[in-house]
Parts: C-alpha cells; structure tokens; sequence
C-alpha cells in the first residue's frame, strides 16, 4: 500500500518544490516506482521552486556576522573570511580559494562524491571547511580526511545555524554536489552571500545556478558552475573551472554580483501557488479561469 501513490491518483494537483524535479520524477531515475503514475499525471502536475527567508539570509544585516556586507561593499566580505578562518582553526590566509559545505552527510548529499574530489582539491593552494552529521561511514571518512590536513580543512560535526551563517559569509565557493535535489536552499544562501556555488545540475540547483558558460557570461546571467553526470571527476572539473575563475577578479566580482542581485524570495513562489490554487478551485467549480 502506498498513501502517496493513492494521493497522487486522486488529488486535484500535484505540486513539487522546483520546475526540473517535477520534470525529473517523470523518469525511471528519479521516480522511485512512480514515474509511470506521474507522467500519467503530467497534465496536472507543476513544480513551484521554494523562496529563501531574505529577512533571515541578508548579509547586509545579517547579526552573526564578523562585519556586514552588500552588493556595494562586497570587499567587506575578507573579513568574514579571516574571522571564520579564526573561528574554525584554519590558517589565516584570505587569499586562499576556501571551499564550503553545509548539510546532512548522507549519499543524497553527494558525500561520495566529495570524498574523492576532496583530496585532490587540496592539491592547490586551498582550504575546506565543512559543518553536518548524519551517516557515521562518512562522518568517520571525513574527520580523518580533516585530521591529515591541519590548518586546511576544518569540519564540525552537528549542526550550528549562526555558524552556518558564517560559513556562507566567509566561504568563497560552496560545493552541493547533490545525487538528487527536489529544491536545495544552500545554493540560493550562497548566492545572496556572494558565495558562488557549484553544483550538480539536478532538481532546484539547475534551475537557480547558472553555469557560467561563454554565453551566459556574455548574457551576464552565469551566477554559478554545475556539472552533470554523477562521478567525482565531474565535480572536480566544475570545482577547478571555478578557481580559475577565481583567479581573475573582475569576472568573480561579476559571479558574485549576479547572485547576489538575485531574487530568491518567496514572493514569486507566493504568486504561482496562489495560481494554482485559483484555477483548481475554478475546475472544480466548472469556471473557466481567466487568462
């Protein structure tokens, strides 16, 4: 017996947490045995992406912070860099590209994935700082990875929301290399943060991050790198485009603006929800809803 599947045979609409998921789910990969129902449904079925708490998640007033920061005092942002360096036990070094990850290690997350790709980011001239817990296999991996990298790679098992904040503030790059992600809210913090995300380009990471590409670069939408397939050598060549990007200021000015300028809130989200619930509503009446 499976509640969900009765639920998604008989309900007016069928909603999901970002466009591509919704499209994604349709598919034997991601569907878990419900695909075939769900491409059934696809008539009635949307993915509607989630907004961010833009009031909690602003750097410009953001109380966690070592020094507030915006879109026209992005400089301000070293500093967080050099107190979460202090705070986490990394070597005081702003120019060091400083890689983050915030979230549940779990096989989900893509843990795997960074397990291998770590080591040989950390053959440059880089740092990681990670915060999370979940399954005890990576959380083992990871602390002894940590520990053969003092001064390197710092890691916090839990969870500490006003460190997170930090972590977001002070990180230059956040890695979220997701296996499945029905929407993700790490890489929308990230990008209001100035933090420039690489991501699996799955679920809500591909349709809130924008590869930056020649075009897209050109279109001044790139916000972001993602790469595709689910191996680390994938991960490791987005991860390594981004820090040669990060080598030349302008264009990671340019990122980093781009996200920051972003609009992630719910008020979009808002509007298509009460949509949804309008026309349904207008169906089920026998009302044809305006255009």
């Amino acid at each position: 017996m499976s509640f969900i599947k009765g639920g998604i045979v008989f309900a007016d609409r069928v909603t999901t947490v970002s466009p591509s998921y919704a499209r994604e789910i349709q598919s034997a990969e991601f569907g878990q045995g419900l695909d075939g129902l769900l491409r059934h449904r696809a008539p009635v079925l949307s993915g509607i992406l989630n907004g961010i708490d833009t009031m909690a998640w602003n750097p410009s007033r953001d109380p966690t912070l070592a020094l507030n920061y915006g879109a026209t005092t992005l400089a301000r942002k070293r500093q967080n860099k050099i107190a979460l360096q202090a705070e986490t036990g990394l070597d005081t070094d702003p120019a060091a590209p400083l890689f983050a990850f915030i979230g549940r290690l779990a096989e989900q997350k893509g843990i795997d994935l960074l397990l291998q790709a770590l080591p040989v980011l950390l053959e440059h001239p880089a740092q990681v700082v990670m915060l999370g817990s979940g399954d005890a296999a990576y959380e083992t991996a990871i602390a002894a990875l940590a520990d053969a990298h003092p001064g390197r790679f710092a890691l916090r098992i839990g969870y500490d929301e006003a460190l997170a904040h930090r972590i977001e503030a002070g990180a230059d790059i956040f890695l979220m290399p997701s296996r499945f992600e029905p929407c993700g809210l790490n890489q929308m913090y990230s990008l209001r943060y100035g933090t420039v995300p690489v991501v699996r380009n799955v679920g809500g990471l591909a349709d809130t991050v924008v590869d930056a590409t020649a075009r897209t670069l050109a279109e001044g939408s790139a916000n972001g790198f993602s790469f595709s397939g689910g191996d680390a050598a994938a991960l490791i060549g987005a991860a390594r485009r981004a820090l040669a990007a990060r080598a030349d200021a302008p264009l990671w000015t340019r990122l980093q603006l781009t996200g920051m300028r972003g609009d992630f809130s719910w008020r979009h989200s808002a509007r298509a929800y009460e949509q949804l619930y309008r026309d349904a509503i207008a169906e089920a009446s026998g009302v044809i809803p305006a255009a």
